[in-house]
């Protein structure tokens, strides 16, 4: 399976870059993840608990970051195991594009799935596929994005700009 699309969030670049490699922010905007930790300086471990039509499964795995280049971008790739549930397998390439104080996200995807999971048919993946990249750039834009005046007078401490050095 192959997806590509964009996505516009109000953050700077420098900004969108730094939560890229935050394993914390990560964590926030990953559906059904159970933890992020890095393990090197371009390594992470995953675990997620991820419904794929009438299959649940938790998966752990091993994520590496190559053709990392700040600010601009980086590829991400991954394989994880999900017991009897099967294996998934992929990458994406993401690149940052500065437009004023906002960044458009462009991401190409990249994944291939095993065992149980491949057996419940391509429509089933790429449409849950497709939720889950919406989810997790719904929630990444949500965790990077600067507070609203509203939000900043009602001191919720939900984004987390202070510990990007931002405010």
């Amino acid at each position: 399976m192959d997806m590509q699309d964009s996505r516009r969030i109000a953050a700077p670049r420098e900004v969108v870059w730094a939560a890229l490699n935050d394993p914390e922010v990560l964590k926030a905007a990953i559906p059904g993840c159970d933890s992020v930790e890095k393990t090197g300086d371009n390594e992470l471990e995953a675990k997620v608990t991820l419904k794929i039509g009438p299959v649940k499964a938790s998966f752990s795995g091993k994520v590496t970051l190559s053709n990392i280049d700040p600010p601009n971008g980086y590829t991400i790739s991954g394989e994880g195991q999900g017991g009897a549930a099967g294996h998934a397998r992929g990458g994406a390439d993401v690149r940052l594009e500065a437009d004023g104080e906002e960044t458009i996200l462009h991401y190409t995807v990249r994944a291939e799935v095993g065992g149980k999971i491949a057996q419940l048919g391509s429509r089933l993946i790429d449409a849950t596929a497709k939720k889950l990249a919406g989810e997790f750039f719904e929630r990444f834009a949500a965790e990077v994005a600067p507070p609203t005046p509203e939000e900043a007078a009602a001191d919720t401490p939900k984004k987390k700009w202070w510990k990007l050095g931002m405010g």
